[in-house]
């Protein structure tokens, strides 16, 4: 049984234009091959959701990630993933899998939640080979709620990694204020107006949509890497404590100077290739440990 109940599906609303222009805008990068990469891969619809696998090109599959993607659950695809993707893929010999996710705000919570679980499912029921729940920002957010929802169901993940996870959706830690002059991509206003498109009406703390609310004893090994100077720094910290408190083995990669889900975005940015070897030797100990 779900410890914590999904909601009911819910009827959204039309995205405003700004989030239907940045739409465009991405889907114009995909089409011009902003995120397109040379390793091995294909789009297929897994369990009702449009994903697209990743996988090493010189050997089998020792295992899955599934890798949720950010932009503050209204924005993304899963093509914006693929570099990150075929990087994992290529050090640790397993395949990723990034779904592309129903968006707010015309699905607002706990829509994108449902497909990550399907596609999460689906995996599972492919073979027995370990997984692992990945995601950035927004897709952290998914994936730590997902956790939650294994380890209720006692199903867990082989672990989780968290790249700079939004994890509390009231958007009131300090760090949003201490941190906003260093912090291009993010700001307590763009998180509230992102939060509401999302949760329309659902409570901010309701566990499933912030993890930080939720229980967490009997969660899997977890990596959480974040910039030190980010305004979501203090989801982080406070989620690795929580973590740590449960008995949880828990680790938190924080480099300074690094700029939100750099890892994800190129790994010429400050921080990006430490932090990216920080995730594959984790990944490589997981794997090596199953």
């Amino acid at each position: 049984m779900v410890a914590y109940p999904l909601p009911p599906e819910r009827s959204g609303k039309p995205a405003p234009p700004e989030i239907a222009e940045r739409r465009l805008v991405m889907a114009a990068a995909v089409a011009s091959g902003t995120w397109r990469i040379g390793a091995p891969q294909q789009t297929v619809i897994l369990n009702g959701v449009r994903v697209l696998r990743v996988s090493p090109a010189d050997r089998p599959a020792r295992g899955t990630v599934l890798h949720l993607h950010g932009g503050g659950f209204r924005i993304g695809c899963a093509e914006m993933s693929a570099p990150f993707a075929a990087a994992l893929a290529a050090r640790c010999g397993v395949e990723v899998v990034c779904p592309d996710y129903r968006l707010a705000p015309e699905h607002p919570f706990p829509a994108g939640l449902v497909d990550a679980y399907r596609a999460m499912r689906a995996l599972q029921e492919e073979g027995e080979s370990p997984l692992i729940l990945s995601g950035d920002s927004a897709g952290g957010g998914l994936a730590a709620g997902l956790a939650a929802i294994c380890v209720a169901e006692a199903k867990p993940p082989a672990a989780l990694i968290l790249l700079s996870p939004w994890l509390d959706l009231t958007v009131t830690s300090r760090s949003y204020d201490e941190h906003a002059a260093n912090d291009p991509l993010f700001s307590r206003a763009e998180a509230a107006k992102a939060a509401a498109l999302y949760l329309q009406g659902t409570s901010p703390q309701h566990p499933l949509a912030s993890p930080q609310f939720g229980a967490v004893k009997g969660f899997p090994p977890t990596l959480i890497g974040v910039g030190r100077e980010e305004v979501l720094w203090g989801d982080a910290q406070a989620f690795h404590a929580k973590l740590a408190a449960a008995g949880v083995d828990a680790q938190l990669h924080a480099v300074a100077g690094m700029q939100h889900v750099a890892v994800t975005r190129s790994f010429s940015l400050p921080g990006a290739a430490e932090t990216f070897e920080a995730v594959a030797a984790f990944v490589d100990r997981v794997i090596d440990a199953h």
